[in-house]
């Protein structure tokens, strides 16, 4: 079926109530750009030509978001939807048989309702469909009239309604499918309004007049249609589109004990069996194991967590974590931090441009930069690398086996070997070879006892 369509997302609008310098489309809803949304759509239906249209303001911001995987058309000024509609079809002009048109404002049409309306659209054979719902009470929405067979006749804009503005009503919202070859004949019918803009909704007469096939479907959830124009209608989509993500993901086997307390960005996986805890945000591109504990208090942003593991009220951004993994409670692992399968971080431990390998342990209170630590190695509590010299960042290397004292600052560049110690409160500034034992400020090196002993 979706050979026969193209797609056209509306995209060129200013957006003036946003109050904002950044492009209405590109204001995020659950971490995602707005504009993605309906592109994302045209995809999983299997649309291969999208033509997003968009103004000379904000088309190269535009560009940066969604790349050359689609076609771009500028409305070079404000002309109305019929206008930046016209421009697109004539660019798709022999690509397809049908084209489905909607805003780049309204993210939380699903595809098993746009499916719908495609599948009537061909069915029936119409020149136009809308997605329509009912019993809405509006005051900025078209409503839709129909004659006695149930075909749609007009759309009378809310400025233009002359009823009672609270009687609930039949409404348009902005979803639309056409016949392209019906389309493009006809748009140069569409006369400009007072403000010299052609709308698209003029079509409907236009097409009524000619006694053409005009179709509306009835949305089951209206709450699909809602529409963003400033800050506060932002707020209330994405609060549906959340509830969607969580609901999603406990139909997936994820446990989410508090879900009013817990934010799941759009893109974000979750394996199964895991729990999340009250307080928590998953953001971004982050995905999440199966049987791990996230939460209470927790913030994970772009990272890839193993399965079987648990973060107690901890921050990491852009981190690697292995299976088995845990960490916290109030732990901060920054961008470049992997851990191994096995590492154990405990309270107050900071990572940043570090990988920890399997079965180390950090228990307390220590900061670990630009550091390659091996596996089996032991970090006592207040130990710090020493990483910033003041101009550049320098590395610290701890072998596979070694213990660290509580209290040792490693001034970097610096390695201390496999299976090598260091005395509480040692500061050291010199490598320190494999087996041997630094104590001291600044450390020398010692022959060791045992690591009881140091």
């Amino acid at each position: 079926m979706t050979e026969k369509w193209a797609g056209v997302v509306l995209a060129a609008g200013q957006g003036v109530r946003m109050n904002s310098r950044i492009p209405k489309v590109l204001h995020r809803i659950c971490g995602k750009e707005l504009i993605r949304y309906p592109v994302d759509l045209l995809r999983d239906l299997g649309v291969k030509h999208i033509a997003v249209v968009v103004s000379p303001a904000n088309g190269e911001a535009i560009r940066g978001v969604l790349g050359e995987s689609v076609d771009y058309v500028t409305q070079p000024s404000v002309q109305g939807t019929g206008d930046a509609v016209q421009r697109a079809a004539v660019q798709l002009r022999g690509q397809a048989e049908h084209i489905f048109v909607q805003g780049g404002d309204s993210p939380l049409l699903r595809r098993e309702t746009a499916r719908q309306l495609m599948e009537f659209h061909l069915a029936n054979e119409s020149d136009m469909t809308l997605l329509t719902a009912t019993g809405v009470v509006t005051k900025d929405l078209g409503r839709i009239l129909r004659n006695d067979a149930g075909q749609v006749i007009d759309i009378v804009e809310s400025s233009d309604w002359t009823g009672d503005p609270d009687a609930p009503a039949e409404v348009n919202g902005g979803f639309y499918c056409f016949s392209a070859p019906w389309l493009l004949e006809n748009l140069d019918r569409v006369q400009p309004s007072p403000k010299g803009e052609k709308y698209l909704t003029s079509l409907v007469t236009i097409g009524a007049a000619q006694k053409a096939r005009l179709d509306g479907v009835v949305v089951g959830e209206p709450e699909e249609m809602l529409g963003i124009n400033n800050r506060v209608q932002l707020a209330q989509v994405e609060g549906v589109q959340r509830q969607r993500i969580r609901e999603h993901w406990m139909l997936a086997g994820v446990t989410i004990q508090d879900p009013a307390s817990v934010f799941i960005d759009a893109e974000v996986t979750v394996g199964q069996d895991t729990v999340i805890l009250p307080n928590t945000l998953l953001q971004g591109h982050t995905a999440i194991g199966e049987e791990c504990e996230i939460g209470p208090n927790s913030m994970i942003r772009d990272c890839r967590v193993g399965d079987r593991c648990r973060v107690t009220a901890s921050s990491l951004e852009e981190a690697d974590v292995e299976p088995n993994v845990e960490i916290g409670p109030f732990c901060h692992l920054r961008p470049g931090a992997y851990l191994e399968t096995g590492v154990h971080l405990g309270n107050f431990v900071e990572i940043k441009n570090s990988r920890l390998g399997a079965g180390s342990a950090s228990g307390h209170f220590s900061y670990l930069g630009d550091a390659k630590i091996g596996s089996r190695v032991n970090i006592g509590a207040g130990t710090i690398t020493c990483n910033y010299d003041g101009v550049n960042k320098k590395e610290t290397v701890i072998e596979s086996g070694a213990f660290i004292g509580c209290d040792t600052m490693l001034v970097a560049p610096v390695r201390v070997g496999a299976e090598a110690i260091t005395g509480a409160g040692s500061v050291v500034t010199k490598d320190v070879p494999d087996g041997r034992l630094a104590v001291g400020v600044p450390a020398r090196i010692v022959e060791p006892k045992s690591k009881k002993d140091g």
